[in-house]
């Protein structure tokens, strides 16, 4: 039984069937005792190889999707009167405008919980089985910039081009020069039509002219963006100051 054991564990290493070897055990200790049969034995491995590889294929998309700490939905409070209702949460976790290719802009002054809105459905696309990525303003033109030049950004460029979900933070939060906005547009303007994009801003539509000193870009910018697209607009104050803390006791002196 050994040798026998020894060459399955070889095989599976050589036709790289890694979840099926580590439970060989248990599942012929199984099979014995329930007097199973060929044919339900086969299938008990076979399923053990299939949840090996969607844990597998779900870290890949999970280290690549960019994360930031804290992405979780699951402790959000929709209690908060921010404009973000426990109905609404509800139907964006639930990830049909996805499918869908909708976009959804999360509009409001900082610390009402963009980032963390935006994040957490990224989250929850990736458990999901979407390809989908989380990305500032600032990694998307470090892309742009670089992809021709840099191996690891063009294979990043071609990653985004393939998403199902792009999530886009800060976006407009600093101006963009002319030969970037240009490359922004042109990236947009690829993908828009086959991934959903989500992005975080503190200004509005209006403003983002400004930001690209360019108003036909702007124009043609949110044409593609908000055509198909559900816009919410988050108010309150800033979480991070209600919850600021601080290294000195809290003392009076």
């Amino acid at each position: 039984m050994e040798s026998v054991k020894q060459e399955i564990r070889q095989l599976c290493e050589q036709f790289r069937l890694g979840g099926i070897y580590p439970g060989l055990d248990a599942a012929l200790q199984d099979a014995e005792k329930e007097n199973t049969g060929y044919a339900a034995f086969t299938l008990k491995l076979l399923r053990a190889e299939a949840d090996h590889r969607s844990r597998r294929d779900e870290a890949k998309r999970l280290k690549t999707a960019g994360l930031p700490r804290g992405a979780d939905l699951d402790g959000f409070d929709t209690t908060v009167d921010n404009g973000m209702s426990a109905k609404k949460m509800g139907q964006l976790r639930e990830l049909n405008w996805i499918d869908q290719i909708f976009n959804v802009v999360l509009m409001g002054p900082s610390g009402v919980g963009k980032t963390r809105i935006a994040s957490g459905l990224c989250l929850d696309a990736v458990k999901a089985g979407y390809k989908a990525y989380f990305r500032t303003m600032q990694d998307i033109v470090n892309t742009l910039r670089t992809k021709d030049a840099v191996p690891s950004q063009n294979t990043e460029y071609r990653r985004l081009m393939k998403a199902n979900l792009i999530v886009i933070d800060d976006i407009m939060l600093f101006p963009l020069q002319k030969e970037i906005a240009v490359a922004f547009f042109n990236f947009i303007n690829q993908v828009y039509e086959n991934a959903s994009i989500v992005i975080t801003t503190n200004k509005a539509p209006t403003e983002w002219a400004k930001m690209l000193d360019d108003e036909v870009i702007a124009t043609a910018l949110l044409d593609r963006m908000l055509y198909r697209c559900e816009i919410i607009r988050l108010s309150g104050d800033s979480y991070r100051m209600k919850n600021r803390k601080s290294f000195f006791d809290n003392q009076n002196d």
